[in-house]
């Protein structure tokens, strides 16, 4: 085992003892094939389960198992037309397993996280029975502050030049612009219902 990843195993080790303490249940694997079977070993066949944009979880694979495998899919990015993708969004509150990733993750167990829309806040917090957040290693921070200052300094900023290719002539206006990506700020640190919210840390650095 090299340096890296000492560090990152014991660096997850500490975030998820700091879970635990908040009712969030916290794995770690050092690559995103084990990320990737670790969250398929979760996730019974038949259920429901939805996701929100996330580079993450595409790069570990899961979406693509899961439709490949016996799951009802509930996928908001199929919809034909704004009506369709708002009713399958809509529908996805109440499904089994909803999964993401997060924009930051504080080394004292909380989770930060932003939306423009919306329904991927609304799903962390409420609704779905269960909750699968996959992160690279690369989205710890020391602490709650240094986790907020990622997700606005990187993460939103990243999430905005994805959708958006128009010129942007300085860092000081990605900023700017990329207000809108985290309007609405949702930091988790507590799960009402004991190990509802499930967390892989993956020693890797992956999404945003």
């Amino acid at each position: 085992m090299t340096e890296k990843q000492r560090y990152n195993a014991l660096l997850a080790k500490k975030a998820i003892k700091e879970f635990e303490k908040r009712n969030i249940q916290g794995f770690y694997c050092e690559t995103k094939e084990e990320a990737l079977k670790k969250a398929l070993e979760i996730i019974p066949k038949k259920s429901s389960v939805s996701w929100g944009g996330s580079i993450t979880i595409h790069e570990v694979g899961l979406p693509e198992a899961l439709e490949s495998g016996e799951y009802k899919i509930l996928d908001a990015s199929e919809g034909k037309g704004g009506a369709e993708m708002d009713r399958i969004a809509h529908e996805a509150l109440s499904c089994d397993y909803y999964i993401m990733s997060a924009n930051a993750i504080a080394m004292t167990g909380e989770l930060v996280n932003s939306d423009g829309i919306g329904n991927r806040v609304s799903s962390l917090s409420y609704g779905p029975k269960n909750v699968i957040v996959i992160a690279g290693i690369n989205k710890v921070e020391q602490n709650l502050d240094a986790a907020i200052f990622r997700l606005k300094t990187r993460a939103a900023p990243l999430v905005f030049l994805t959708y958006d290719k128009s010129d942007v002539p300085s860092f000081e206006e990605l900023l700017k612009k990329s207000e809108g990506i985290g309007s609405q700020l949702l930091i988790t640190t507590m799960s009402i219902f004991k190990d509802r919210i499930k967390v892989i840390l993956v020693g890797e650095s992956l999404g945003f």
